[in-house]
């Protein structure tokens, strides 16, 4: 009995030391186990997709089903072909497509434009960080998985067939043509390229991605066909398995070298995809959950991975960057430390419109390096271009949307104590963005005139006309929304000349954040859209899409005025007529589940435009925590609860966001609305202040980073919590009773324990 207790103890021992440490990272799942990468592919955007790739990395490696357009195109979950592997997608960015072939002497003309293979989702795995699926024309296993500024890929061809790969150098993905694309070969591994992303409406320079690939097998043959001029290499060796490294820069060929030798040095990809995974695990357990479903986490941390993506780094390692802002471009240089790393990286990012009620708070609070990076990244801009901008891209202003959508951001990280030097500069810097001549005088896309953004007006007259009498200069010339945005965006200003003693200013933005006002219209209680002689907008209907108001309705968007609820409400007859109506229109968009549709083309749509409140776009992603500001929590707490679960809830390709992600926007509502934390004025007040919601969960840990805040954990219990008791009962921060739903910023960053004891009934 002995002897076989002790061959079986010998046996298993054995078992497990053969086991890979792929399959063992398997068995022990983690955070990053939870997160589900198909969620709402089947509405995709060039930008949404991501498996293969690092948190903001330059390099973002996934599967194309989709080419061409911004819309509908990267990864199409129902598309079931695959059209190569690209390295960039970013806003108004793309490039660098390969795809690995069997070719004969059959189809060695024919496979420069007839490459394109089957897949089946059967075969296919997908993770952050990690990609795997078979290509079924040539049965081949592709793995992908990537560092952050270096692609790798892991081929396995069949037996006793040539071994080739593709580069489409020369193609159209996403939103723009790749063009000039070349391809040297430099030794019997190596080669070196690069391409020219052609210019775009909203990113009107072209732009430059260099490369160096580096291959494990030598390569016999380059060849360039003539017609698409693109290259075929055909590569030598008995072993099946092929690896290649992709190193990328925006600089140069140099630094591409530099970039994969600094970060992929050897030729381990198992190693990768573990540190890849080790990487996004360490990310994602800033806020463990506890509690709730096993779809509830799972969507929670897909929701999270999703606000740490989308906005990428475009700085070399030695923090070389591309500087487009002037005439010609520069290669830039950003400031290093003591021994020799570049101080933050520099970045590529979609616009921060609607950032007041996402990663404004997420970030600042969980994540506070990436905010301080960021911020930095957006003063670099200003010192090369003279603007802070609203969405960069390709190292230059693309002014999309509208306003100065960057000002909350920024001073959301300087109230946090995230930033702390250099503060008047950035004050004269985020004053410049909101006076004439600045960013707030330009409407979308508007590159080469300022006046779209009806600045003059709105100083004159206190609102921006609609329609602009001087014509048309952009996109988003929507007068009643430009008004009610600039003055929130006024109004966080004038926090900051109030933090930095300037008086004079502190009342001047004030004075403007109530323009708000010019744009109500008492007789029916709706913003409205105004003439330029000061008339109303005749025969309006406050339920018609974009008609004065910025991819929404007037119905959404009256309750725009995040930074003076009571003076909002004071127009519309005091705080119990303002909740009556808002009540009222949750009611009503209950029936299309508080969306306009399951993509955001289905604004257009004649009945899910018309929704009165609309989760699926940044303008009234707030208003579920309006209920709070007019002494009725009971509702917020209510109505957030039928958002996630009509709207956020579940995990499935066809629907998620419902809408526009906004790379990490919507990500960040989900999380921060799960988690029953919210800031209204997007943490732009002095301490600012949380709002307290409904969180799904029974205990929710967020770790508070040590470089910036002196707690360890700030941990929310609600034990009770369940689909039944949503509602606050009562509450106790550190043990002691708190008899209101705010709670400040140090309270919280000073580590501690809020508990809330739930209830199904409601307690006003």
């Amino acid at each position: 009995m002995i002897i076989r207790y002790i061959g079986l103890l010998l046996f298993l021992v054995f078992f497990a030391s053969c086991k890979t440490k792929k399959q063992i990272s398997i068995e022990k799942e983690t955070l990053v186990d939870k997160v589900y990468p198909f969620l709402d592919t089947e509405n995709s955007r060039w930008f949404f997709f991501s498996s293969a790739s690092r948190p903001f990395g330059m390099v973002n490696l996934s599967p194309d089903t989709q080419i061409e357009g911004d819309w509908g195109t990267g990864y199409r979950y129902n598309t079931d072909t695959i059209k190569g592997f690209s390295h960039i997608h970013c806003w108004q960015l793309s490039g660098i497509s390969v795809m690995p072939v069997v070719t004969s002497n059959s189809n060695k003309e024919s496979i420069f434009t007839d490459f394109y293979s089957k897949f089946s989702h059967e075969t296919e795995n997908a993770t952050p960080g990690y990609h795997s699926l078979v290509l079924d024309r040539y049965q081949i296993t592709a793995e992908l998985t990537s560092t952050k500024r270096v692609g790798f890929h892991n081929y396995t061809f069949p037996n006793s067939e040539e071994k080739d790969i593709l580069f489409n150098l020369n193609t159209v993905l996403g939103p723009c043509e790749n063009v000039e694309g070349v391809l040297e070969q430099t030794n019997d591994n190596e080669l070196t390229g690069s391409l020219v992303m052609a210019p775009t409406h909203r990113r009107p320079k072209p732009f430059k991605v260099y490369f160096k690939i580096s291959i494990n097998t030598p390569i016999t043959v380059i060849q360039k066909d003539t017609t698409t001029a693109n290259y075929l290499i055909s590569l030598g060796g008995s072993d099946r398995t092929v690896l290649m490294k992709i190193g990328i820069s925006y600089t140069s060929i140099e630094n591409a070298a530099n970039n994969m030798e600094a970060e992929l040095p050897h030729w381990d990809f198992d190693k990768v995809v573990d540190d890849s995974k080790t990487e996004w695990d360490g990310m994602l357990s800033r806020i463990q959950v506890e509690g709730g479903t096993d779809t509830d986490q799972k969507r929670f941390y897909t929701d999270l991975w999703h606000a740490l993506q989308g906005r990428r780094t475009i700085s070399d390692v030695n923090g070389a960057y591309p500087d487009n802002t002037g005439k010609t471009f520069r290669i830039g240089q950003l400031p290093l430390d003591s021994v020799g790393k570049p101080k933050f990286n520099h970045y590529n990012s979609d616009s921060f419109w609607g950032a007041q009620w996402t990663i404004n708070t997420l970030w600042g609070l969980a994540y506070p390096e990436i905010m301080e990076e960021f911020v930095h990244s957006l003063m670099q801009y200003y010192k090369d271009g003279g603007m802070i901008p609203r969405g960069p891209s390709g190292g230059d202003y693309t002014f999309v949307m509208t306003g100065a959508s960057a000002t909350p951001f920024i001073v959301s990280a300087i109230q946090k104590g995230i930033i702390k030097e250099n503060l008047e500069f950035i004050y004269m810097a985020l004053k410049k963005n909101h006076m004439l001549g600045g960013i707030m005088g330009k409407a979308g896309y508007e590159h080469t005139t300022d006046i779209g953004g009806g600045l003059k007006y709105y100083l004159e007259k206190g609102y921006v006309p609609y329609p602009l009498p001087d014509g048309d200069f952009g996109l988003h010339q929507d007068g009643a929304s430009q008004t009610m945005e600039y003055a929130y965006q006024d109004w966080t200003l004038a926090q900051l000349a109030k933090k930095l003693n300037h008086e004079e200013d502190y009342n001047y933005f004030m004075a403007r954040s109530k323009n708000y006002q010019h744009v109500f219209d008492n007789s029916i209680g709706w913003m409205r859209p105004k003439n330029i002689d000061g008339t109303w907008l005749e025969n309006f209907d406050h339920y018609q899409y974009e008609n004065g108001f910025i991819e929404s309705n007037a119905a959404q968007s009256t309750w725009f005025v995040p930074h003076d609820m009571d003076g909002l409400a004071l127009l519309m007859g005091g705080k119990d007529k303002a909740m009556e109506k808002l009540n009222t229109q949750f009611e009503t968009a209950k029936a299309l589940k508080f969306t306009s549709g399951t993509s955001h083309d289905a604004e257009l749509h004649p009945e899910y435009s018309r929704i009165p409140i609309n989760f699926g776009n940044q303008p009234s992603i707030q208003t579920s925590f309006i209920f709070n500001q007019l002494g009725r929590p009971d509702l917020t707490q209510y109505w957030t609860r039928s958002v996630i679960k009509e709207t956020f809830s579940g995990l499935a390709p066809s629907t998620g966001y419902n809408g526009d992600e906004d790379q990490g926007l919507m990500g960040s509502l989900n999380v921060l609305l799960k988690m029953g934390l919210f800031q209204m004025n997007g943490g732009t007040e002095d301490n600012p202040a949380y709002q307290i919601g409904s969180p799904i969960f029974n205990k929710v840990t967020i770790q508070l980073h040590p470089k910036y805040y002196s707690g360890e954990t700030f941990v929310i219990k609600a034990p009770d919590n369940s689909a039944e008791q949503i509602y606050i009962n009562k509450l106790e921060l550190n043990n002691k009773p708190l008899r209101h739903l705010n709670i400040s910023h140090d309270a919280i960053t000073n580590g501690g324990e809020l508990y809330l004891e739930m209830s199904s009934k409601p307690n006003q």
